[in-house]
């Protein structure tokens, strides 16, 4: 596997390296060693599916505030999706900023996002698959976001919206509104 360290302390870009021959490739796509060595949580403890009907469809962005922050590996098994990951650590020098990377079935790209970040992402095309694993368990209890459209934070989407949660519409918006968590994004 590579790992390209994004302008996020602590997100990495993770790409498969794939070994072909006549039957197809095998590539690794989790090793503990290998994070270890990179200095990425390597307690991984729920692995989730998402699947998505329609191109356009916006899941995002989502936390877990502590004590059940998690670190997260995205994937996407199947069709094409938009990544997107926050900042949203209060001693972090890049607070409040964002890395988007496309991830396809095909490309053999992962992001990682560490503990303390916010996560989202778009489906580029129709029936889109992704996995993910965390290193925490789901806590609804702990369950956060902020919204994909936040002017606080400019990401810029490539497609219109066309299927979003109630939920995902209602998280805090702007800089000033403050998160249920207690957390408010400042520049």
């Amino acid at each position: 596997m590579e790992f390209r360290e994004t302008a996020l302390k602590g997100a990495f870009v993770i790409r498969q390296t794939k070994i072909q021959d006549n039957r197809g490739y095998f590539a690794r796509a989790w090793c503990r060693e290998e994070f270890i060595q990179h200095g990425l949580n390597p307690d991984m403890l729920q692995l989730n599916t998402a699947f998505s009907f329609l191109q356009g469809t916006l899941r995002g962005m989502h936390y877990q505030e502590k004590p059940h922050e998690e670190a997260k590996l995205m994937r996407c098994t199947r069709g094409a999706i938009y990544d997107v990951i926050i900042d949203l650590r209060a001693d972090s020098p890049t607070r409040g900023q964002w890395h988007g990377e496309e991830l396809t079935s095909s490309n053999g790209t992962m992001l990682y996002a560490p503990e303390g970040f916010a996560h989202g992402y778009q489906t580029l095309v129709n029936d889109t698959e992704m996995y993910y694993i965390t290193s925490a368990l789901y806590a609804p209890q702990a369950a956060r976001g902020v919204r994909y459209d936040a002017v606080t934070f400019g990401i810029r989407w490539p497609l219109p919206v066309s299927v979003i949660s109630e939920q995902d519409r209602k998280w805090p918006d702007n800089c000033d509104e403050p998160h249920t968590s207690g957390i408010i994004i400042q520049h």
